[in-house]
């Protein structure tokens, strides 16, 4: 089961993830989100549980948990809506500008 962990201080990295959730159960996968030019961390990312109790033991204990002065949002995770509108790309390259 994958666990949506949002608020996360930007000093979190993998390992830290990892420290802080492997304590509820065997984690497959843990992943911070980054920012794909600067490769800064946006905020949040996902821990993937070999198991379900150990993903709802995980999201019990450690939501609203303070981590270095931010309040954790934790949850089950959702998928993506496919019928999100996309946000628009700039276009840098466009001749029409003057």
């Amino acid at each position: 089961m994958k666990v949506y962990v949002g608020n996360l201080p930007w000093s979190v990295d993998h390992a830290k993830l990892v420290e802080l959730f492997s304590p509820f159960g065997e984690i497959e996968e843990a992943t911070i989100i980054t920012d794909k030019f600067s490769g800064r961390s946006k905020g949040f990312g996902f821990v993937t549980y070999k198991d379900e109790e150990s993903a709802k033991k995980a999201i019990a204990e450690m939501n609203e948990k303070e981590i270095e002065g931010r309040n954790l949002k934790v949850n089950e995770s959702k998928p993506m809506d496919p019928d999100r509108p996309k946000r628009p790309r700039r276009d840098f390259n466009r001749r029409d500008r003057f």
